[in-house]
């Protein structure tokens, strides 16, 4: 195995096929350690193939359990397989913020079913990413509108392949490979830059941000019961995932957390797409890692520094023990910031 991400990229282009790579090697050594493992005593290992790496991590989210909060009297959060799921409950229908992976439906229909028979009405996405939009056809199918930014129909309707730094005996390189969502999948209504509805007694605003996680995320805000959904603009307590490949960026990513920021109080409660349930204060400790992590690593970058270059310098070095505890490790997140900036 060879893992090769660490050359000097020239281009955009090259960085943001390199983002694709580094994305899958996150993803692989997540799911695959002992693999890793093996690769760096120098044994050669059969790399998975792209449909066996997909169904490894939604098998792995899968497995997960589901933890359901009650965020208001009609307002609950489910957190667990492929990040959290919020639904506005009551006598007009239910309203599902994500969707979790697609081996957790039979979980999420429980779970949904439990907070009454009132059908669900509205699916709202926060982004494109397949755990965040995976049970949408099953929702569909009994009913309701899958609701998001018109970016987000446009990335699920492409192909998208997420190579891994993997480099087998026969030197393939296997990776992730997304086909276009079925057309039962795709959001059934967009909007480009706001949204809103009412039901349950309470107003749900819909807000699309400048490129942040992508270029297809929203934020939702119960604004009665002062809940914002904030799918993957907030990893709560990690380095986050930011994905270049479909037009994200840390600048984006600053300006969503300031623009959430100036909407909360000390009471509001914050569902990140990762992570436990937050809360203002810990939006302004994510807020001020990404400062701190852009200021590192374009110091690096602005010198001459390679990628691999400000992976050396361990930038983060005193920030691992609070941040570098899931998916996304130190190394890594040097490398998405570079990326990034």
């Amino acid at each position: 195995m060879e893992f090769n991400f660490f050359q000097k990229q020239t281009s955009r282009r090259e960085m943001l096929r390199g983002s694709a790579t580094l994305a899958g090697s996150a993803f692989l050594a997540h799911l695959f350690p002992p693999l890793l493992r093996a690769s760096a005593a120098g044994y050669a290992q059969q790399a998975p193939s792209p449909g066996d790496l997909l169904a490894s991590m939604r098998a792995k989210f899968n497995a997960v359990p589901i933890e359901t909060q009650k965020l208001a009297d009609n307002v609950t959060t489910f957190d667990g397989p492929g990040g959290a799921v919020t639904v506005l409950n009551g006598p007009d229908a239910k309203f599902v913020v994500d969707t979790f992976v697609a081996p957790a439906w039979p979980r999420l229909k429980e779970a949904l079913d439990s907070l009454g028979s009132a059908p669900v009405k509205y699916v709202i996405d926060t982004h494109w990413h397949f755990d965040h939009t995976d049970n949408n056809a099953h929702l569909h199918a009994a009913g309701a509108t899958v609701l998001a930014h018109e970016n987000t129909k446009k990335r699920m309707s492409e192909p998208h392949d997420l190579p891994v730094l993997y480099r087998g005996p026969d030197g393939a390189l296997s990776g992730l490979h997304f086909d276009p969502s079925s057309a039962e999948s795709l959001p059934q209504q967009t909007f480009a830059a706001t949204y809103k509805l009412q039901a349950n007694g309470e107003v749900l605003a819909l807000q699309h941000v400048a490129p942040a996680h992508t270029d297809s995320d929203i934020y939702v805000h119960f604004q009665r019961a002062n809940v914002i959904s904030m799918g993957d603009l907030f990893f709560n307590g990690m380095y986050p995932y930011i994905d270049p490949g479909t037009g994200g960026t840390i600048t984006g990513m600053i300006a969503a957390a300031d623009k959430i920021l100036s909407l909360v109080d000390n009471s509001t409660k914050i569902v990140a797409g990762h992570g436990p349930l937050g809360n203002k204060a810990d939006l302004m400790k994510s807020r001020d890692l990404l400062i701190t992590s852009r200021d590192r690593v374009d110091k690096l970058k602005s010198a001459g520094k390679s990628a691999l270059d400000a992976v050396a310098e361990k930038p983060f070095a005193d920030l691992d023990a609070v941040w570098g505890k899931d998916i996304i490790n130190s190394d890594q997140w040097v490398q998405i910031v570079y990326l990034t900036l």
